[in-house]
């Protein structure tokens, strides 16, 4: 156990009795507590296994590799669509965490052995996901977007291709392609920081904030 997750717990407003025995729960099967992305973190030799997290409505634990394990029980959950390795279990009472007790256990048990032998999840190519059609009227109209579009990396284009084809309306869809016509052409993904002060760029981790707060 360490310092952060204990601080973690002590601060929680709700889900802390679930939370805290999901942790004992999963220390049980020898797993490494660690502290990643403001949540516990537990690994095996180094290798993400499963994080436990809380929610308004709910508290769950993720598996990393959540997409390999066989669910028996039928209780992981694809927290969205585009979701491809990671899967869920989530809880609303600690009651169903005391019922499926020895159920998690071998679930965290098959994660593991699924991250020792070395599976690994046949992850979509940006090349699979389709081209809105929208994107591609824009394209033809404008060669130098489309021409910045492609220079950028396959993981920020699959950032964009996924956010412009949310919408159900083509108005949107289109909308959405014409905001981020310029952040495109500047060599930014969705989610890069483009206000200069991030201390962690590309991605904006907020400190910008604090600079322009103290000027």
């Amino acid at each position: 156990m360490i310092e952060a997750v204990d601080t973690y717990l002590k601060k929680l407003k709700n889900w802390k009795t679930e939370l805290t025995t999901l942790r004992q729960l999963i220390l049980d099967c020898g797993l490494e507590e660690t502290f990643k992305w403001k949540h516990p973190c537990y690994t095996d030799a180094g290798k993400n296994i499963v994080i436990i997290h809380e929610f308004k409505e709910y508290c769950g634990m993720s598996f990393f590799k959540g997409a390999l394990l066989k669910d028996p029980a039928g209780i992981l959950i694809q927290p969205t669509e585009n979701v491809q390795a990671a899967r869920q279990i989530r809880f609303t009472d600690l009651s169903q965490i005391i019922e499926l007790q020895a159920t998690l256990k071998d679930y965290i048990n098959e994660a593991i052995a699924i991250e020792r032998a070395g599976k690994t999840i046949q992850k979509k190519k940006t090349s699979d996901f389709p081209l809105p059609e929208e994107l591609t009227l824009k394209f033809n109209e404008d060669p130098a977007f489309k021409k910045a579009f492609y220079n950028l990396t396959p993981g920020r284009q699959k950032g964009y291709l996924l956010h412009f084809a949310q919408p159900k309306q083509s108005q949107t869809r289109t909308s959405r392609i014409v905001k981020n016509r310029e952040r495109i052409l500047d060599g930014f993904g969705f989610n890069d920081c483009t206000c200069g002060l991030s201390k962690r760029k590309p991605n904006c981790d907020g400190s910008h904030k604090e600079l322009l707060n103290s000027n």
